[in-house]
């Protein structure tokens, strides 16, 4: 019988999470799901002077805002916890012993400066410092020193590291590393031009990669989906594994999401330089710099969702338009792109104003009513026969009241350009004669409205234009919106006799 497939979405609470990690936070879901398998979240805190509080925090809640949540992980306890790094140190200094113990690490007492003038004196020769097998033997290690020197250094406390011990040999099959990505196919590495990482510091506390090995073993991991960024990483991962004796989990590594315009990788910084959010909810630093989230923006998680699930797979249809549940069906790890994938801004507004439209009138009518109640705004007219009217030109709520403000506010000012066109002379007779055929009207509708108005140009054999644009601009302010007779009946009779009294007074 086939292990159950296990995912992780492993991060750092370095900072907020940006729209590359959101998607492999993503991929790990469909992929999970797909399967009947488990999603977990662990966060990675080892590195805890580069841990910022509220982190975490918003991890959790930016999945469940995109309802992507995770089936455990912190504050979901399962069997295969704790999950965050920091509560799992313990467990992490028997195995780098155990590395020790069996020749595939060893104990380093380099200092930073001895470091530093080994990697000065490379450079001046041309070359690049690389801690491993061709110069280990003359460093400051327990390979170079004696047993009793090196238990000295220890008793006396000198600091040190844990570094792994690459094996090479010249040529043939232990020369290289090798695996097999699902997106990227086979994949290899020269043993030869890799350095002994190190695994654990003297503080305690272990380093990404043997925390991510241990963690990924005990947690019973089937699957590492990451970013590319984690490729070199690959074959030192491979070696723990082989060396620890341990089943090694299947690899795909993930393109990187570009900039929308020239070369490089989409940074934490470019969104609010070029005008769109990078991170799925808003981001406030210490620092009290404001980062802003596709949340706070107005977009809609599942808007979110189906612009990142494109943006490096490809379905193998022309389909655009993917529901959560469609993309648990459709997805397959083997149709993700190895090439980096370029983030597209309009295209995330094109799926933002699709949901918008297919959202039902009850739905975004609520939605409007709360942005109505943060403007202090009460009202007493029909929203959702409003919103059925304006929501075509709509892409996020707030456009909702960019598109139909003047059904609560009365125009203050009338557009100039429209004005130079609509108010002529004579036009003050003419809305004055529309009052009266308002007034005439038994039941205030559309239809009546309409009836009246077209039936009485037709009579007086006056153009069109000469009522319409002077209508449109005493009831909106500008020419936009509805039919203009949609909007009269609306505002209701009173309020639609005021505004045009109050052009006719402009007028004259």
């Amino acid at each position: 019988m086939p292990k159950k497939v296990r995912v992780r979405f492993a991060p750092s609470p370095t900072g907020p999470l940006h729209i590359g990690g959101v998607r492999t936070a993503l991929f790990n879901y469909l992929f999970a799901k797909k399967h009947g398998g488990d999603f977990v979240l662990r966060i990675e805190d080892t590195d805890q002077n580069r841990y910022v509080e509220g982190a975490e925090n918003y991890i959790v809640e930016a999945l469940n805002w995109l309802n992507i949540p995770f089936d455990e992980g912190v504050g979901k306890e399962g069997k295969y916890g704790p999950y965050r790094q920091s509560e799992r140190k313990d467990m992490y200094s028997q195995y780098a012993e155990q590395l020790i113990a069996s020749g595939n690490a060893y104990y380093a007492f380099d200092t930073s400066e001895e470091l530093n003038f080994h990697r000065k004196d490379h450079e001046e020769k041309g070359k690049n410092f690389i801690y491993n097998w061709h110069n280990r033997e003359k460093l400051n290690n327990s390979i170079s020193l004696s047993q009793e020197e090196v238990a000295t250094k220890i008793k006396n406390g000198d600091d040190y590291v844990i570094r792994f011990k690459v094996y090479h040999s010249e040529e043939g099959s232990d020369s290289i590393i090798s695996t097999q990505d699902i997106i990227r196919g086979p994949i290899s590495f020269k043993k030869e031009l890799l350095d002994d990482k190190v695994l654990f510091k003297s503080d305690g506390m272990p380093t990404y990669h043997l925390a991510n090995i241990v963690d990924d073993h005990f947690m019973e991991i089937t699957h590492v989906i990451r970013g590319e960024e984690w490729l070199p990483s690959v074959p030192l991962h491979i070696a723990l594994y082989q060396a620890l004796g341990w089943e090694i989990p299947e690899f795909a590594h993930l393109p990187l999401i570009m900039k929308p315009v020239g070369k490089g990788k989409l940074s934490k910084r470019d969104g609010d330089k070029m005008g769109f959010p990078v991170f799925p909810i808003q981001w406030k630093a210490k620092e009290g710099e404001m980062f802003s989230g596709y949340r706070e923006d107005g977009y809609f998680p599942e808007a979110l969702i189906n612009m990142l699930a494109l943006l490096g797979w490809n379905p193998g249809t022309e389909q655009e338009i993917f529901s959560l549940n469609e993309l648990v069906k459709a997805f397959d790890l083997s149709r993700v792109n190895k090439t980096g994938a370029k983030f597209d801004p309009e295209k995330t507004k094109w799926f933002q104003h699709y949901y918008l439209q297919a959202k039902d009138n009850e739905t975004l009518t609520s939605l409007f009513s709360k942005l109505l109640e943060d403007k202090g705004i009460v009202t007493n007219k029909k929203l959702s026969i409003i919103v059925a009217s304006i929501k075509e030109r709509a892409t996020f709520v707030s456009d909702l009241w960019e598109q139909g403000s003047f059904f609560f506010e009365a125009p203050t000012t009338y557009d100039e350009k429209a004005s130079k066109k609509a108010f002529k002379e004579g036009t003050s007779e003419i809305m004055t004669e529309v009052l009266g055929l308002l007034n005439e009207c038994e039941e205030f509708t559309s239809n009546e409205i309409s009836n009246k108005v077209k039936g009485w140009l037709s009579v007086q054999e006056i153009g069109f234009g000469k009522v319409m644009m002077p209508l449109r601009l005493s009831l909106v302010g500008e020419m936009k919106g509805p039919d203009v007779f949609n909007i009269a009946a609306i505002l209701g009779r009173e309020e639609t006799i005021s505004r045009i009294k109050k052009t006719i007074s402009f007028l004259s």
